[in-house]
């Protein structure tokens, strides 16, 4: 099975993905004329003042926007930069902010289609995400349920089980607590928040993902002004460093393509955009305008906190630090851990280790919510199938928290892989229904009018998706 794994994982990540949410990423960048550049303002105009919701059938896209940054900023953040440093030196910063540019384009572009393809899922409430949009859109139900298989798997069961395992060990280092206690307390916390459904997850959501961001990007603010006269040397060390023109800082032999690959891994693990994760929570909002590019907009602003801000805020704060050795074996939070520790003392191992736990928490919540978007695509909606998820669900962060997950990691990735290529492949075959909902909603925005779907517009669409929701507004 190791085996099977590895070779799954190197065809996945060393060719199909590296390069594909690359290239689609630039695809949609070019066909949709750049929104993610020549629109960004439309990023937070869709975002302001959406808070609360007034209809019964979905969450607000403040709240779609929370959940979403949950699952994406965790622990990837913190080691995940640490480890693009460490192997790829400070050029792979460069290249993990290309590709959070370049997936915007791509977040934007799966948000949508999982908005408009949403179906009214059990009590009546929005659900999505791309299992719909591959079962109704391709005709393909039977790719569809492939999918949300392999969604459940990394992100509802074994990314919880890592995500645990990265809290346990940040706490037992931080302040010595036992692992399985960690888990146990860990497990029962997010049972609260997941037996609650997602309206709970994204009540939770709203308070703590941006209070715990705001936090981060302050205490990196507050580094950046310690060390204001180093900055701009430590951003050209980032440039130079991607295109070899300086020797990378910390990087192993291997220049630009060392950069370039683990840039581009880091950064696309970190944001997931193309993953098709994201769209799974995109599709429970009830947009505003009522327009499914509008929740395409708030789901690539989710890639740009979560890469050009947080992830940036973690690069420059370890640069900065000067305690990447090269050949040391220090990587991962540990790197981290050590950088806030030369900038603000011990109390920097603290911050860090609870800023992990606050970050690795609001992924599994985050997580969780998508997977019951794959449990009623597969047929398995109702209170019995939910509660049989919750329960494994929870199982796993008990379970990661003291076991070593790396094999059964290495098999969530293969599993990613696969979700990530059908997700791939279905929205370029979706495209043109992308750029025609782009043009519309932009055609409306130039007559002065709130952008707002109607389904009569799309007349090749009338049999995909459920004219209920979009011939009607309701609240």
């Amino acid at each position: 099975m190791d085996a099977i794994i590895g070779f799954l994982n190197t065809v996945f990540w060393g060719y199909v993905l590296i390069y594909g949410l690359l290239l689609v990423g630039l695809y949609f960048t070019i066909r949709l004329g750049a929104p993610q550049i020549l629109h960004f303002a439309e990023m937070f105009r869709v975002i302001l003042g959406s808070r609360s919701s007034n209809r019964a059938d979905g969450i607000s896209p403040f709240q779609a926007l929370t959940i979403s940054l949950a699952s994406r900023v965790g622990t990837g953040n913190l080691a995940g930069v640490a480890v693009a440093l460490y192997l790829g030196g400070a050029g792979a910063i460069f290249w993990m902010w290309m590709v959070a540019l370049v997936g915007m384009a791509t977040a934007y572009a799966e948000s949508t289609l999982a908005q408009l393809y949403k179906v009214r899922g059990p009590e009546g409430m929005y659900r999505g995400g791309p299992a719909f949009y591959i079962a109704r859109g391709l005709k393909a139900p039977w790719l569809g349920g492939v999918f949300s298989v392999c969604l459940i798997i990394s992100f509802g069961l074994v990314f919880n089980a890592v995500q645990a395992n990265s809290i346990a060990d940040a706490m037992e280092g931080a302040f010595g607590l036992p692992k399985i206690g960690t888990g146990i307390v860990v497990a029962a916390v997010a049972g609260v928040v997941i037996f609650g459904g997602v309206r709970k997850i994204a009540s939770v959501a709203e308070l703590v993902v941006p209070f715990m961001a705001v936090i981060y990007l302050a205490l990196a603010l507050l580094v950046v002004v310690m060390n204001i006269e180093a900055v701009p040397g430590i951003l050209a060390l980032i440039v130079k460093s991607a295109f070899g023109l300086q020797e990378a800082a910390g990087g192993v032999a291997g220049g630009v393509a060392a950069a370039m690959l683990n840039g581009v891994k880091r950064g696309l693990f970190s944001n997931e955009a193309g993953m098709g994760s994201a769209p799974n929570i995109a599709a429970c909002a009830t947009p505003d305008p009522h327009h499914p590019s509008s929740q395409g907009f708030v789901q690539a602003l989710g890639v740009f906190i979560d890469t050009l801000l947080i992830c940036t805020a973690t690069a420059i704060m370890i640069l900065l630090s000067g305690v990447m050795e090269p050949g040391s074996g220090v990587t991962g939070a540990q790197l981290t851990q050590l950088a806030l520790e030369a900038h603000i003392g011990a109390a920097g191992s603290w911050f860090i280790a609870i800023a992990i736990l606050f970050f690795a928490f609001t992924s599994i919540i985050g997580n969780y919510s998508y997977a019951e978007n794959a449990m009623i695509f597969l047929g398995f909606g109702g209170k019995p199938g939910f509660m049989a998820l919750r329960v494994v669900a929870l199982a796993m962060v008990v379970w990661g928290a003291y076991q070593s997950v790396a094999t059964v990691f290495n098999a969530a990735d293969a599993s990613m892989g696969l979700m990530a290529t059908i997700n791939l492949i279905a929205i370029v075959a979706l495209s043109g229904t992308v750029a025609k909902l782009t043009r519309d909603y932009f055609a409306q925005r130039k007559d002065g009018r709130e952008p707002t779907f109607d389904a009569a517009d799309y007349p090749e669409l009338k049999d995909e998706i459920d004219a209920d929701i979009w011939y009607r507004r309701e609240g």
